[in-house]
This record gives C-alpha cells, structure tokens and sequence, in this order.
C-alpha cells in the first residue's frame, strides 16, 4: 500500500507475530513473563516489519538487529532461569536518534555527527532495557529536533504510515511512523514544542509529555534546555503509562529531574486489551503499574476546559468536527465541559519559537568543527573558517535559520525587545493556564491545525509549518503535562486527527487517568 488507508503489515508473519501484534507493551511482556511467548519471537517479527517498511517510510536511521536478537536472548534465558525479567520483558521499543543509545549511531539526524557511535544510554534509554524492553534501532526525526514535519533530517523524511505521500510529523516522525504502522507498541521520541505529540496525532498513535523534570534528559542532545522533555509514543494510553512507570524518577546526572509521583498511576486499561495485561508491572526508579483497573466510565463532576482561543479560526473543520467528538464522548460519560480563554495564546508561538531559538544558538554553539563533531578544512586553515565551513557545510537549512534567529534574538541591544519579552510572555501564559486548571481537572484542544500535510507542502513556507505548534508548545511553556489521543479521522483522506489534553505540573498519573477514559469513550 502506498496511499491512503490503514497501514500495511508487510512481510511473512512469524510465530510470534500474531500474539504480539496490536497487543500493550504490558500485555506482551505477561506473556514474554508467562512462557506463553519468548522475547526472540516477538522482537524478531518487529525487527522483521521494520526491514519491510524501511523503503518506504524511512522510519529508521538504523535498525539494529544483532543486538535486538541478543538482548531478546537474554531475556529468555532469564525466564528460563527462574529470574525476574522485569515489567516490559521482550517488548520491543524504538528509540529517537537524538538519544543516547550504548553501541549504537546517535547522530541527530544531522551530518554534523555523522560516524558518532555513542559509548552510553541515555538515563531513561538504561531505565527501559533494565526494565527488559529490547530497543531495535533508532529513529528517524528533524535534525536536532527542529521542525515539524520530518522532512529537515539528512536521512531524508519519514512518510506518513497511512498515507506515504504525506509527511510523518515533527520531530520525532520515525518513533510515531514506527508506532503508527504497528512496528513496535512503544517509542522514544522527544518534546520541545509538540514533537511528539503532533507526529503521533498525524501517524494515529498517543503521544505524552510529561511534566519538565519528570524524566531524565540525560542523554537527550539539547535543543531548547528550559523547553526539551523526553517524550513517550505508545498504541495506546496503557503503553506510554507503562513506559513512564519504569523510566520516572530522579536522576543525580540531572539536576532539573525530581521524583514524579504516581501514586495514582493504575489509570484504566484499554478496551479489548488481551487477558493478562498490565500484570507484569514491578518496581523500578519511579515505580512501575502494578496493573491497571478498568476504565470507571463515570466521569460525573471533573471539568473539562475548552480553549476558546484553539477551538475556532486557524483549525481546519476536521479538528474542529474532532474536538466536538471528544467533548461530546466526554459529557456522555457525565463530565462538564466548559469554554476557558487564555488570551496569551495568541503570543504562544512567537514566545515559543524566540526562547527555542536562542537556547538552541548557544546548545548548538559546541558543533563547532573544533571538539564536537564532524570538521570540514584542516588545521592549517584557521580556526575561524573551519569553523564558518564545517557550519556551513554540515547543518542543515532549518538548523541554521533557527540559530540565526536566536543569535539575534540574544544579541547586544535586542536580547530586551525579544528573549526578555518572550520570557515575560511565558510567565504570563503560564498563570493563565494555572488559573484555568485551578477550576479544570484538565484543558482540552485539537492536536493540530489539521490532518497530516502532504510532503514539500510546508517546505517554502517554514511559518505556516511554525504555527502548527500553537496547541502544542503550551504545554512546554508552562511546563506542564500533555497527551494527544487518537480521535477519529479526516473527512475523504481518512487520516488520522487527535484531540490534546493538557495537566497540571505533576499531575501526569491523572491526567493519564483522564486520557485512558477518553481513549475508552471513543472507541
């Protein structure tokens, strides 16, 4: 298939293709636990649809299947053995390429690390595979996460699962491209300003970011140090709590991560979710599901805040129809959903894109040619234009336009008039948002504009792809937690469209909880 419709599952099926495919994380790892199915089968037939879509959805920037087969491997001999193989054992992950990952590339996507072999984990990558989840390869996205589409990385875009003429979304297309073709149940991607919740939104699977701190960016390549938060791409609600189950908790390597509670994590399983799921859950830095309880399907007296300023112009009648399905499948269950306003949204994306900016101009500053990555010219040249050719010559258009912009940005005599402006702006955006969740168990928007944009649409226009991040880059403003839930699809295209819900700053195991009954109600 190579437009339109739901995702192909290419390739010959192996034994333990059709017990894995479509289940939870947790529900294959039960089994895994179970003896019912062995970490090698269900990892090889993930490894084996990753060879098979690689053409055509360049997901991938390296699929690693010696190491996948030997980390499955140990897995079974743990089983068989008698020993604990952890509460995602056998599950098989994709890991966005901007993460450190032991033995393997992590290049960003960008030619300017091209041959970088990384000799560590990143903390929430080690937290996964002490956990017994099995990582096959690393992703494709934009370089240094900049864009929103997937098209700016240097390994060429990712294409949209179910329609490979449209693009995957940004930045971390090839986890939600992974997810979204039934590749794995589970991703890593990253969230600066929505990476991973639009690309999930556009590919049809849920994407969360937590609250900043919540997981470790150790290892994560910084972007936008006050905005990047490790993000998670499941199959479902069940997935990604799972995942953040094993992987929270603080981290001595950063000082910006704290212990995240979540006490409150049992947060309703999937409708249809196979016998047995959710009960391998143990205990890791964090703390893991124990299990999850069934969805109440009572949401009778929470509220729901609809974000006025995101419900009406700039949103396509596809997102729109979309947030009406949602809202009515909510006042079904018995929640109240009210209009909130939040007139600081209309400086969300300028705020958003200032602040990236500039702290991408000084985190990208060490990429110089002299300690950190590739060097174009020799020694003898100078320091000064080696560092103006390798620059040039290896960081793609959008990463030199986004450094530009914040280097002015921080520059003598316009730091004032932009970066401090910006930061004023999130500060006030911030306690608009806090006020309006003072009186909502969560606010509610449509993920994106619109259905997945077809590839080179956005390309000579890079602001119309910027104010796509409206909905999404509130929540790396004020630092708060957000998912994107599938929610129905566009009229004619079929594409996939998602509704967002937005917390409050460490309420990621109720908002969850929240999602998991929205995930319930649509069906």
């Amino acid at each position: 298939m190579t437009s339109g419709g739901a995702p192909a599952q290419p390739g010959p099926a192996r034994p333990g293709a059709s017990a894995r495919r479509g289940a939870s994380a947790p529900a294959i790892a039960a089994l895994v636990a179970q003896g019912a199915l062995s970490a090698a089968e269900t990892v090889a037939a993930a490894l084996d649809m990753a060879e098979a879509a690689q053409a055509e959805l360049n997901a991938f920037i390296v699929i690693d299947r010696a190491g996948a087969e030997a980390a499955a491997a140990a897995v079974d001999e743990r089983r068989a053995a008698g020993l604990p193989v952890g509460p995602l054992a056998g599950v098989p992950v994709a890991v966005k390429d901007n993460l450190a990952t032991a033995g393997l590339p992590t290049t960003a996507a960008s030619r300017i690390l091209a041959g970088y072999v990384s000799p560590f984990d990143a903390t929430v990558v080690a937290r996964l595979k002490a956990a017994g989840a099995v990582v096959i390869g690393k992703t494709n996205l934009d370089e240094f996460g900049m864009g929103s589409t997937g098209e700016n990385s240097s390994f060429g875009p990712t294409r949209n699962p179910h329609d490979r003429g449209r693009v995957a979304g940004g930045s971390s297309s090839g986890s939600a491209a992974a997810v979204g073709a039934g590749i794995v149940p589970l991703a890593l991607g990253s969230d600066t300003g929505g990476s991973s919740r639009l690309p999930a939104a556009f590919c049809g699977a849920v994407g969360f970011k937590p609250t900043y701190g919540g997981l470790s960016r150790y290892g994560l390549f910084s972007y936008a140090s006050s905005l990047d938060q490790v993000g998670l791409l499941g199959r479902s609600v069940e997935d990604v709590a799972a995942a953040l189950g094993v992987m929270a908790g603080a981290d001595p390597r950063d000082a910006t991560s704290f212990a995240l509670e979540l006490a409150g994590r049992a947060v309703g399983s999937r409708a249809g979710s196979p016998a047995g799921a959710g009960q391998s859950g143990g205990t890791q830095s964090g703390g893991a599901p124990a299990g999850w309880a069934a969805a109440a399907g009572d949401l009778t007296g929470v509220r729901f805040g609809v974000v006025a300023e995101l419900s009406g112009e700039g949103f396509s009648q596809d997102a729109l129809a979309s947030l009406a399905v949602a809202r009515a499948a909510l006042e079904a269950r018995g929640a109240e959903v009210v209009e909130v306003s939040l007139p600081g949204v209309a400086l969300a994306v300028a705020c958003y894109y200032v602040i990236a900016a500039a702290e991408a101009s000084s985190n990208l500053a060490r990429y110089s040619g002299m300690l950190y990555g590739q060097r174009v010219g020799a020694e003898r040249d100078g320091q000064e234009p080696v560092m103006r050719a390798t620059r040039g010559a290896l960081f793609g258009r959008e990463v030199k336009r986004r450094i530009l912009l914040g280097s002015f940005a921080l520059s003598a005599g316009h730091y004032d008039a932009y970066y401090g402006r910006a930061l004023k702006a999130r500060q006030r955006l911030t306690r608009e948002m806090d006020a309006a969740l003072e009186h909502s168990s969560a606010l509610i928007t449509p993920t994106a504009p619109g259905p997945a944009y077809a590839i080179d649409e956005k390309t000579a226009d890079p602001l119309s792809m910027y104010v796509g991040d409206v909905a999404t880059c509130l929540a790396n403003l004020s630092g708060g937690p957000a998912v994107s839930v599938p929610c129905g699809a566009a009229v004619g295209s079929g594409l996939p469209l998602g509704v967002q819900l937005i917390g409050r700053a460490g309420a990621d195991a109720a908002l969850l909880r929240l999602a998991a009954e929205l995930e319930v109600a649509l069906g």
